[in-house]
């Protein structure tokens, strides 16, 4: 079966830097357009980076200059280098396989309802 295994999450002080990681298996990982979302409490799960099959990249505008997605594909991990955080980065951070056949502009804005597969969340706490 599908599986997005997340790592990398937890506390940091404002300006501070991590890196979450999403290994996937029990589908074709080259075929999918991958994402990072997250959801603060009381919010709704907002795309926050995404790859597509040719490794164009979308970010929110919240994070651009501060966050860079990538992947290695012979490893099937998703990866998300989060510099500079601040408190309003604090949420849940999942790594979503959006969809095939998708491109990284469609994938990010994609309601949760709507992706296919979903990892179980690591969390990110920036305090100031």
């Amino acid at each position: 079966q599908v599986q997005l295994v997340e790592s990398g999450g937890g506390s940091v002080q404002a300006g501070g830097s991590l890196r979450l990681s999403c290994a996937a298996s029990g589908y074709t990982y080259s075929s999918y357009c991958m994402g990072w979302f997250r959801q603060a409490p009381g919010k709704e799960r907002e795309g926050v980076a995404t790859i597509d099959r040719d490794g164009s990249t979308s970010y929110v505008d919240s994070v651009k200059g501060r966050f860079t997605i990538s992947q290695d594909n012979a490893k099937n991990t998703l990866y998300l280098q989060m510099n500079s955080l601040k408190p309003e980065d604090t949420a849940m951070y999942y790594c979503a396989a959006v969809g095939p056949r998708m491109t990284a502009i469609q994938a990010l804005g994609v309601k949760a309802p709507f992706v296919d597969y979903w990892g179980q969340g690591t969390q990110v706490t920036v305090s100031s």
